[in-house]
């Protein structure tokens, strides 16, 4: 990629973060309350009924789900009302008459929505740790699954965004799939938990791949293998990568 095309692509990235940061209560902020609520009220009501992993407060276990949920959420949002915008007020014509391909397109709108789940992540963390003792054993194992949830996520609002043709069609995209698939993928329990008809219905949620890797970069302990959640997880944001390239390279309801 030439330095131009890097210019281009790094304006479009700017812009699209700048865009969350210039309203940050209701991207960063409100996020991390929402987090503090659940982590409150979950936290007081189940703290010493229920343990999941040997030497773990149920509110420590509670921690990395809620920051994982949080970037799920906001990682779609970003990319998803994003391009819904752009559609519904007519302004996404300027940036499809520009140089910039749809691999640069997709590679800044990702990278902006990386930076949003990873930002929000954080926020939740650091204020979360005035409460509860929350150790991390492995920084980089956080750091991979952060990234790969983020950027996960901003591919399917990315997706949703280019198939929806208006915003009550985004909303139910993200209230009949987004959250249930976020809410029943292990952030507030262990799948261990469930009956087994139930834990194998989880295991088929690609969301709970990637709560339990992010988990396990905390306490090192899990309920499934560390590396069978990568495995998921990449394979997950591959798959949904080249289909979202391949709706922008076709313009699927952008173009016509």
């Amino acid at each position: 990629m030439s330095g131009s095309r890097w210019r281009g692509v790094y304006t479009l990235f700017a812009k699209e973060v700048w865009r969350f940061l210039k309203v940050f209560v209701q991207t960063i902020l409100t996020p991390v309350v929402t987090a503090l609520l659940y982590l409150l009220v979950f936290g007081q009501a189940l703290e010493g009924n229920v343990q999941v992993y040997e030497g773990v407060s149920y509110s420590a276990f509670l921690i990395p789900g809620l920051m994982m949920m949080s970037i799920i959420q906001n990682a779609f949002a970003n990319t998803s009302s994003s391009l819904i915008q752009s559609k519904m007020m007519g302004n996404l014509v300027f940036v499809l008459l520009s140089p910039i391909t749809s691999v640069e397109f997709f590679v800044a709108h990702i990278a902006a929505a990386v930076v949003r789940g990873v930002l929000v992540a954080l926020a939740v963390y650091l204020v979360a740790i005035f409460f509860v003792d929350l150790p991390i054993g492995s920084l980089w194992v956080v750091l991979v699954f952060a990234v790969l949830g983020s950027a996960t996520l901003g591919v399917l609002g990315l997706i949703a965004g280019i198939w929806a043709e208006k915003f009550d069609q985004l909303a139910g995209f993200q209230n009949f799939f987004i959250l249930p698939l976020s809410f029943l993928s292990g952030v507030f329990y262990s799948i261990h938990s469930l009956p087994g008809v139930w834990q194998t219905v989880s295991q088929f949620n690609p969301f709970f791949y990637l709560i339990d890797g992010f988990r396990y970069g905390f306490f090192l302990a899990s309920d499934a293998d560390p590396m069978l959640s990568l495995a998921v997880s990449v394979v997950f944001l591959l798959g949904l990568s080249a289909m979202a390239v391949l709706m922008l390279q076709k313009g699927y309801k952008i173009r016509s």
